[in-house]
């Protein structure tokens, strides 16, 4: 994907070899700031602050975290810290948990001097591999957008999401927006509709400018208007991502997921979840089990934006004094989840559809 029609990923290695480049995200879409990461802590910043976010590149952040803490020390006890401390920066999305896990497996039969280059490699394998598997989830998710538009030839295909699962949550090309944009460069005409995803809006500022700067016609809504279009007939399809599926298929987003697969499912639109091999957690059975990040009041108390004068500002939006809760992420259960776009290819949003897929997890899922 671009930035100003140069090629961008999320995340890279700066010239040095072993620092590590990121996007800062809570910057978009108002100013484009490419930030270095040069220690363990500045990685776990980047992840609980929210620089980086999205379950996939939250993944590969941790991976380049433990190779940064690895440049610094690679003692055992070192990394036994590194990955403890990471995995406490953000609860839902699995990708994290499973980044550290393929870490400590890669690193820890090591000697300590083998460990920081295995690190750095691995992480940029991982980082590598998302590319690929996001790639492959659009060629899956394509075919069902192909079908809708056969359905009206010359007519675009309407699509709405919510949140960010675009590349900015990923390494590139995202995991629900890579079939919308494959759609787009092969020329089937495609229009999204794009939530605005209070509280902290990654919808109007992630999804909208990584959709404008690729050309991809959209029209940034209202969280509670969703339902309004689908009830006219003016959604084809819903595409999300998502932070953990469980076992059996239920999918934890961000918040709201569940409120816009209820109106899907009372208006018969299709509601797809797009997600990589790494969000999949076997080892959870239902979605009430998943964990739920409660991030902080003022998140919801305050929104930020650009003032007449062009600077970016955070303003009150609320009486001071007001409480507020603010949950993260939602659950909605697979029974209002038309079918899973993967890099395997689409299945029923089921235990059965899951293992269809991914046979060799039947004994982790029984």
């Amino acid at each position: 994907m671009k930035i100003d029609g140069i090629a961008s990923r999320t995340i890279w290695l700066e010239p040095d070899g072993w620092s590590v480049g990121i996007l800062d995200q809570t910057m978009l879409p108002h100013t484009v700031l490419r930030k270095t990461l040069r220690t363990l802590e500045d990685a776990a910043h980047a992840i609980k602050s929210m620089q980086v976010r999205g379950a996939p590149l939250i993944g590969v952040t941790a991976a380049y975290g433990v190779a940064l803490a690895m440049h610094a020390d690679p003692s055992d006890a070192a990394l036994k810290h590194a990955l403890k401390f990471l995995a406490e920066q953000r609860p839902t999305a699995v990708n994290l948990r499973w980044a550290l896990n393929d870490l400590e497996a890669t690193l820890a039969p090591l000697a300590p001097k083998a460990r920081a280059e295995a690190a750095y490699a691995r992480a940029a394998e991982i980082a590598d591999d998302d590319v690929e598997t996001c790639r492959r989830i659009g060629l899956n998710g394509l075919r069902l957008i192909q079908e809708l538009a056969n359905e009206r030839p010359g007519e675009p295909v309407n699509i709405l999401t919510h949140c960010n699962a675009g590349w900015l949550a990923c390494v590139d090309w995202g995991t629900a927006t890579s079939p919308i944009y494959q759609a787009h460069d092969s020329g089937i005409p495609v229009h999204v509709w794009v939530d605005e995803t209070r509280p902290r809006c990654q919808g109007s500022a992630l999804t909208a400018f990584e959709l404008a700067q690729h050309g991809v016609p959209y029209t940034l809504i209202a969280d509670n208007a969703g339902g309004h279009f689908m009830q006219r007939d003016c959604v084809d399809m819903v595409i999300v991502g998502t932070d953990r599926v469980t076992a059996c298929g239920d999918v934890a987003n961000k918040i709201g997921t569940y409120l816009k697969a209820l109106a899907a499912h009372d208006n018969g639109v299709p509601f797809y979840v797009a997600l990589p091999y790494s969000t999949i957690d076997w080892s959870i059975e239902r979605g009430a089990d998943i964990p739920i990040e409660e991030r902080g009041a003022e998140e919801v108390l305050r929104v930020q934006g650009r003032l007449p004068d062009g600077a970016v500002a955070s303003v009150a939006i609320s009486a001071d004094g007001t409480p507020a809760r603010n949950p993260a992420f939602d659950v909605t259960p697979a029974r209002l989840v038309t079918g899973f776009i993967t890099e395997r290819g689409v299945c029923e949003a089921s235990r059965d559809g899951l293992l269809s897929l991914y046979p060799e997890k039947k004994s982790c899922a029984a």
